[in-house]
């Protein structure tokens, strides 16, 4: 499944990597091989050092014989190596399988989600002229994803929303710490504390003495989730990152995607400690194209740059970051040529399209 041949491993002239960098592959099923045989192929062209080490989840991992959608092998393979990229997968309905983006956060710790979302430049939407460019910061673990349900008598179901003063706190500091580190220049946390006092006032208030260490150095506010939704939509330019629990930033980074062209163009990350982090595409599965070479791998080579520029910060290996920088640039002129998968209006099958941007990579 992983291509590497020669002529893509020796990259691109005047790089020359340090180190090559172990990365667990989660292909996933559906469209997911072939996303990511075209996000490795980009990774791999663009001179950066990768040693992919394949590993299964979702109803691959089922289909090639195992008892969970997430073994315990990829779960171990993730531990060691500390970064993964993975595909879309699924979870098989009905049948007591736990998600396996569920399972991934619970066993590994990832209590913060990162979805970026930028205007890009080809790709024609309502917001074009605003030229989106936010990121929306989640967390986890907790809220009322946390899965805590009851049935109470016939009829009547009670869910329950955790909020704790750590993880409230542990996902407002990696927030300002990531707004700080990408030169952003506002935080803005989203709640409805004027109604759940207690819960979402917990978060707010985290949040509110979280951003006293970063006075003077990154902007804080504060919007009524309802209200915020409404001045987004009117003004998507105006925000920078956006804090929310779980829930809301879930519906939030659907939300934004659609300003830019959806889910399609927009990567996303899920980071713990001690710089653990698993990437991915958050696009379903779509297995009604799946083996048909239609499937748009933009999404998973968005992410893999967000792992490339993850891999400088935590090994300060500088030639991920210049390797990141060329697949965007290089995107960025298929996206303005037209040279696009039929999704964002071009002809391009799936692996024409990741042949084109290694074509434009310099």
């Amino acid at each position: 499944m992983v291509p590497s041949t020669a002529h893509h491993r020796q990259g691109l002239p005047g790089i020359v990597c340090p180190v090559e960098h172990t990365v667990v592959l989660i292909p996933g099923d559906g469209i997911g091989p072939e996303v990511a045989q075209a996000a490795v192929l980009v990774v791999e062209a663009s001179g950066a050092q990768v040693n992919w080490l394949p590993r299964q989840a979702g109803l691959a991992a089922i289909e090639a014989g195992e008892s969970q959608v997430l073994p315990e092998a990829t779960l171990e393979a993730i531990r060691t190596h500390q970064v993964a990229l993975k595909g879309p997968c699924t979870t098989p309905v009905g049948e007591g399988f736990t998600s396996v983006n569920v399972a991934l956060r619970k066993h590994l710790g990832l209590f913060g989600a990162v979805r970026p979302v930028r205007t890009m430049p080809g790709v024609t939407t309502r917001y074009s002229d605003a030229q989106v460019d936010l990121v929306i910061v989640r967390e986890n673990t907790e809220g009322l994803y946390a899965g805590i349900e009851n049935q109470i008598s016939e009829g009547v179901v009670t869910s329950l929303k955790v909020v704790t003063e750590s993880a409230s706190r542990r996902i407002a500091r990696f927030a300002f710490e990531y707004a700080h580190s990408r030169q952003r220049r506002k935080v803005t946390v989203l709640h409805k504390a004027n109604i759940m006092k207690m819960g979402d006032g917990l978060f707010l208030q985290c949040a509110r003495e979280e951003a006293k260490a970063w006075e003077g150095k990154v902007e804080f506010e504060s919007r009524i989730i309802d209200a915020g939704c409404m001045q987004l939509v009117q003004s998507p330019q105006a925000f920078d990152v956006l804090l929310c629990e779980n829930l809301y930033g879930d519906v939030m980074s659907d939300l934004c995607a659609g300003f830019v062209g959806g889910l399609g163009v927009t990567p996303g990350a899920n980071f713990g400690d001690e710089g653990r982090a698993v990437f991915e595409a958050v696009h379903g599965s779509a297995p009604d194209i799946a083996g048909q070479d239609r499937a748009n791998p933009l999404a998973l080579i968005m992410s893999a740059v967000m792992l490339l520029r993850h891999l400088a910060e935590t090994t300060q290996d500088v030639t991920c970051t210049t390797c990141a920088d060329r697949i965007r640039d290089a995107y960025n002129a298929c996206l303005l040529a037209g040279e696009t998968t039929a999704d964002l209006g071009g002809s391009l099958g799936t692996m024409a399209f990741a042949d084109a941007i290694c074509k434009r990579l310099s």
